[in-house]
């Protein structure tokens, strides 16, 4: 068992950043100016960037050079919404039953690799079991294993709410689960929540303040959370220095939650126009999830996928997520990328690409949400988003002209995470 171990580590292990890395960039997407530089060289020093010249320099002597001159170069991708430690099957409510936690932590492990390798170098997970996301990011910081950078955000939901794991259960099993600090009634419990997490060790706060799509639960919309529980724990976040993010389908929970404070919402399904306009004056971000959406509709067409109580909510709900992003686009709200991935495959995120734009956003614009929009989110735009004189070399690369062609965003050829290669031609 030691030498399994020894090998499993060994393989994971995450290599050295080289001294002084050069890359030659056939081109390279300047998101603060919405523009592709043409013929670029990035000089890499250990975990930063050093500078950035126009043309191709010379590789100093000792330095490794590495030819991207038929590739894009752009910052490291960021997904705001994931789920590592799972992902949607015919059998995701058995397995609430019959996995332990160790189960859940591989593949969190296995899946942020696959993360890593379609070019997101930064993740925010939004929900894992056992809070192996929260083990997983120390891991990937000490170097144990390698992986995207991750915030990891604790879950705080209603009796009964979406994420309420009860749900479904027979009444006997029910009532001798052990209850969860975090399903909360009550403005007093709110706050019990949030510290909780803070003890735990979490990043950020999420939160259900409507019903969801792949809860065992009847409505997908209902508004979960009073006013008084929501201001609770944005308050109490705030106190903690922690941002909040606000699952939501349905208006009223979503409203709600916006002028509760929260950062982001999250779907945003039924938004209308007084929504966009209460998000527009707050300041709230729109993370949209429109591969879930897609994942799901899909699935819904597939008999015995879901239990019957999810796949009318799937049908229903997830066709609509595409839709209400274009609107939101068109209305001025403020958008930031998020998949939801978890849902569908990992490894899959870039997808979300094509949607946005099928929906009416700009190539360098979809881009610009997975870079520099979703650093802001993340409160790092001074440490990575843009690719930049001393901050962190997060960089990828794609075949080709993402602004000709979206779909190159799938198919990433190259991977630096702090100054280390992960992917290469």
């Amino acid at each position: 068992m030691n030498r399994l171990w020894s090998a499993f580590l060994l393989a994971a292990a995450v290599p050295a950043a080289a001294q002084v890395t050069v890359l030659h960039c056939g081109g390279l997407v300047d998101v603060r100016g919405q523009r592709v530089l043409r013929e670029q060289t990035i000089v890499v020093e250990r975990t930063r960037i050093a500078r950035i010249e126009a043309g191709y320099m010379a590789v100093p002597a000792g330095a490794t050079g590495i030819d991207l001159r038929g590739d894009t170069c752009m910052p490291g991708l960021i997904d705001l919404h994931v789920h590592l430690s799972s992902e949607i099957n015919p059998q995701s409510q058995l397995e609430g039953f019959t996995l332990n936690a160790p189960d859940f932590a591989f593949r969190a492990y296995s899946n942020g690799e696959k993360t890593l390798m379609a070019g997101f170098t930064t993740v925010r997970d939004l929900g894992a079991s056992y809070n192996v996301a929260g083990a997983l990011r120390n891991a990937i910081r000490s170097g144990i294993v390698r992986g995207p950078r991750i915030y990891a955000a604790g879950f705080i939901t209603s009796t009964g709410g979406h994420g309420d794991g009860t749900n479904g259960m027979r009444e006997d099993l029910a009532q001798h689960a052990h209850p969860s600090d975090t399903i909360i009634n009550g403005a007093d419990d709110a706050r019990r929540a949030v510290r909780k997490l803070y003890q735990q060790g979490y990043d950020q706060v999420k939160i259900a303040t409507t019903g969801g799509v792949l809860s065992v639960a009847k409505s997908g919309d209902a508004p979960l959370l009073t006013e008084e529980e929501l201001a609770a724990i944005v308050s109490t976040a705030k106190d903690y220095n922690m941002k909040v993010a606000a699952h939501a389908h349905g208006a009223e929970g979503l409203k709600r939650a916006v002028r509760a404070g929260v950062q982001t919402i999250e779907h945003g399904t039924y938004l209308d126009d007084e929504g966009f306009a209460l998000m527009k004056k707050n300041g709230t971000w729109l993370v949209p999830t429109i591969s879930a959406g897609k994942y799901v509709a899909e699935k819904a067409k597939q008999p015995g996928f879901f239990p019957e109580i999810i796949r009318v909510k799937a049908a229903a709900i997830g066709p609509q997520i595409q839709e209400m992003f274009g609107r939101a686009y068109k209305a001025g709200v403020k958008i930031a990328f998020g998949t939801d991935t978890g849902v569908g495959p990992h490894g899959t995120n870039a997808k979300e690409f094509a949607y946005m734009v099928e929906a009416g956003m700009p190539p360098l614009e979809a881009i610009r949400s997975a870079t520099l929009e979703a650093a802001t989110v993340l409160g790092a735009a001074d440490q990575f988003g843009t690719l930049e004189a001393g901050k962190f070399a997060d960089v990828v690369a794609v075949p080709g002209d993402p602004t000709r062609d979206i779909s190159v965003m799938t198919r990433v050829s190259f991977v630096m995470k702090e100054g280390v290669v992960y992917k290469k031609p």
